[in-house]
């Protein structure tokens, strides 16, 4: 049985952090911020790339993606989860404003992503940490940026986290056996194109919606399963 090491990881890299921006306050200077995001954002479109060379037949990733987006469009992926978000928060409001609002705020930030997804299912499927443990990095500068802010409700984010990504490793883990060597390269492959936007998200070169992109990971299974039966 694969634990889930790296949102064991993440979460404590979270409760850290916070805890280092609560007694930072606002005296960690925006330059270096940016500076670290920037570097972050070139190693994960490093790791991106170095998990899209892992496929075997790059038409399996280019129409698994294309498709995928289509249907993440068509659905409104992005603003239904973003839509979901500021309903979460104006549900969970209460007098306590400072918690409530630094658990809910992080609690989506650090849970909503391709890379949550991504992250702890490739790490289900072959013990790959990288991903993770790249968005372990991020949060934790996130979360001393949120912990100077909004205080202990940072910290309490990283049950939520621990959770959700967590029951991805662990579900992935059990549909590993049904999944052959073919499908998990084509699936880690499909899943690094993602990457490599959040890296691009992350320089400010562009601004994807990498929401619309989740469908592709369906999308690349069933795609191979059908190829698959029909050779």
């Amino acid at each position: 049985m694969i634990l889930p090491i790296g949102s064991l990881i993440n979460a404590t890299a979270i409760v850290v952090g916070a805890g280092i921006g609560m007694l930072l306050g606002d005296r960690l200077p925006g330059r270096m911020r940016e500076s670290v995001f920037q570097g972050l954002g070139l190693c994960t479109m490093a790791i991106g790339m170095s998990m899209t060379l892992k496929t075997q037949n790059p038409l399996y990733v280019i129409g698994s993606i294309l498709v995928g987006i289509i249907i993440g469009e068509a659905l409104d992926l992005e603003g239904r989860i973003n839509r979901g978000g500021e309903a979460l928060k104006r549900i969970l409001r209460s007098r306590n404003g400072g918690f409530t609002e630094g658990f809910v705020s992080a609690s989506l930030l650090f849970c909503i992503g391709s890379m949550a997804i991504i992250g702890p299912l490739n790490e289900g499927l072959s013990g790959d940490k990288s991903i993770v443990l790249t968005k372990t990095m991020l949060d934790f500068f996130a979360s001393i940026a949120f912990g100077a802010v909004y205080g202990s409700g940072v910290m309490a984010s990283a049950l939520p986290l621990l959770i959700y990504q967590g029951s991805i490793t662990l579900f992935a883990e059990g549909i590993r056996p049904y999944l052959n060597d073919h499908i998990r390269a084509e699936l880690e492959a499909t899943g690094g194109i993602a990457i490599m936007g959040i890296g691009l998200n992350l320089l400010g070169l562009l601004k994807i919606r990498l929401s619309n992109f989740l469908p592709a990971l369906l999308v690349v299974v069933l795609l191979c399963l059908l190829i698959g039966s029909l050779i």
